[in-house]
This record gives structure tokens, sequence and C-alpha cells, in this order.
């Protein structure tokens, strides 16, 4: 499964009917509800705001919602779309402004399902979608002098979300791939004689 970088929008335009298409980060379902109630909020003055969510590392959690366009019409093919682009972990919503033209429910199956198709291309076009690897945090406490000779010895190791504290000693955090945290932890072990802490 693939999960989203950052939040994408698009816009579409159909027989004068404004398409508002946000895709959100969002790992929970709760969260999702939240989402999916502010932006309500947001689009008070909207005629519809749908919407459609895939959440879970297998995208078992799955939910939609017409919010009052005819059944089937909207939250229905934006779900389709999210579940076959192997995203999960994210939120559509589509805020649609009337523009004075029915659809149809053909028209609006077709407008919904092309809203969730050009914000997930959008996502894949500015490669904010990535694989889900599973990592693991790390933790490593150690004096100044060791500091620099710590990070020649790691550099080769892929790492994610660094921090460096200095205080009476340098404490590096990060993750790391958990495929990777055993040889890390070794070679971590093999280059302190104890002075390291992981």
């Amino acid at each position: 499964m693939n999960c989203l970088t950052k939040k994408i929008e698009t816009e579409l335009v159909v027989k004068n009917s404004r398409f508002i298409n946000e895709l959100f980060i969002c790992e929970s379902q709760s969260a999702a509800r939240d989402l999916i109630k502010s932006q309500k909020e947001k689009y008070q003055d909207a005629s519809h705001v749908c919407h459609a969510f895939v959440i879970g590392n297998n995208a078992e959690v799955l939910g939609m919602s017409d919010a009052g366009e005819p059944s089937g019409t909207a939250g229905r093919p934006m779900l389709d779309v999210l579940k076959g682009s192997g995203i999960t972990n994210i939120v559509l919503t589509v805020t649609r402004y009337f523009g004075g033209t029915l659809l149809g429910t053909g028209g609006l199956v077709k407008a919904y399902g092309d809203c969730a198709k050009t914000v997930i291309e959008k996502a894949i076009e500015e490669n904010a979608v990535e694989e889900i690897l599973e990592k693991k945090e790390f933790s490593i406490s150690m004096d100044y002098g060791l500091y620099e000779t710590v990070k020649r010895k790691i550099s080769d190791f892929k790492l994610y979300d660094i921090s460096e504290d200095y205080s009476d000693v340098v404490v590096l955090k990060g993750k790391i791939l958990a495929e990777q945290f055993d040889d890390f932890a070794q070679r971590i072990k093999n280059l302190s004689g104890g002075r390291i802490n992981l």
C-alpha cells in the first residue's frame, strides 16, 4: 500500500458547477470525521460537501457520503477511485457549488469520479505518494567526542525524521526502516565499546 505525503487540491467545472477536490492525509476514522466536519463548516455556502475515505495499513476502513446528492452518485464513485489507487490513510472531500444545470445521475457519477481521478493523478504527478514502509524509532546518546564518528558510520542508512539535542551529551533521534534496524544497532554497538547508549 501507498500513502500520501501532503495535501493535494484540484478543481473541476462541469456545466457551470464548480467542484473543489481536496485530498488529505488521515490515519484514523475519528480524525476523518473531524476533518469532514470542519470541511462542512468551512464550505457552509456550498451546495454539497461529499466525501470518501480509505484508512488502515490494509485499507480496511472505508467510508463515504453523497451529502444530499442522489444516492450512489457521489460517495460511491469517489470511493471506487480511492480504492483502486492503492493509497490508504486518505480522505477526499469534494465541495460542489451548483451552477444551475442539472447533471443527471450519470453526469453526477462521472463528475464525482473525475474529481477523484484528477486529485489522485495530481498527487502522483507531484510525487506526493510513497510506499508505506515499517519504521522503527531510535535514540542514540553519546559523548561529544563520538558524535562525528557515529554520524559518518550511519550515513549509508536511510534515516527519517532526524533530530539532534545537545546537552551534557548528544542525543540523536529518528526512525529507520525496521528491516535495517538490527544491522544499524550492531554497527553502533561495534563502534562504541559500550560508550554509546542506543
